[in-house]
């Protein structure tokens, strides 16, 4: 029995592959060129090999709550992997975790950070080509939408299966995040001058103006 219950885990082959795939799409959204983009994607696989080492790994959070969890949930057999959406034992739910409400809403997030990545990584990618300011499509919403995608990604995972480890990397990124977002402003402001201190007058950093979104539709 024991034997039984570890199976859910130990499964290094699923760590690293959708270690990989993750990792992989959000490069090949981002393509980074600077060391302010390889911070920004190397703190994003540090997040993601993180979760999927506890999701399909080592399972640091059951162990570390084990007691606490089988003396609160007596018969809950906190090493299948469905325990591992600590929600639903929280939740008391009898919904399969995989089709619950929450997890959809998870993967809506996740989807949509990558939504995000990939179109602001179009007009990005324009803008540098022509050595243009990048304020078309999502950048004339939000100045970082780049980082918005990936917060939402993370947050989607972090919904999907919450840990301690990812729970306390979540706000130390949040923060790193910001502060590259600053940084980014300092080197755009001596590239393009006046120009830049308009548009970040003009456009919000992370949240977009809720007129703003309907804009084009009314033009």
């Amino acid at each position: 029995m024991h034997g039984e219950s570890q199976s859910a885990y130990g499964l290094w082959t699923l760590v690293i592959l959708n270690s990989a795939i993750f990792i992989i799409f959000a490069f090949s959204f981002t393509k980074p060129k600077s060391k302010t983009d390889w911070r920004s994607l190397g703190a994003f696989s540090a997040f993601i090999l993180a979760l999927f080492t506890e999701m399909y790994g080592f399972p640091l959070t059951i162990y570390f709550l084990s007691g606490w969890l089988s003396e609160k949930f007596p018969g809950l057999n906190i090493f299948s992997h469905e325990s591992g959406h600590l929600w639903a034992a929280f939740l008391d739910s009898k919904i399969d975790p995989h089709f619950h409400p929450i997890h959809l809403a998870a993967n809506l997030f996740i989807v949509l950070g990558f939504i995000l990545l990939s179109s602001g990584w179009r007009v990005l990618h324009a803008a540098q080509v022509n050595h243009t300011l990048a304020t078309q499509g999502l950048y004339s919403k939000v100045r970082h939408p780049q980082y918005v995608g990936f917060v939402a990604i993370m947050f989607g995972f972090l919904l999907m299966w919450p840990t301690l480890l990812t729970l306390f990397m979540f706000p130390i990124l949040l923060y790193m995040y910001h502060g590259l977002g600053k940084h980014e402003e300092k080197l755009m402001i001596e590239e393009f001058g006046q120009e830049y201190l308009d548009y970040k007058k003009r456009v919000p950093a992370y949240i977009p103006k809720w007129a703003s979104l309907f804009q084009e539709k009314e033009a």
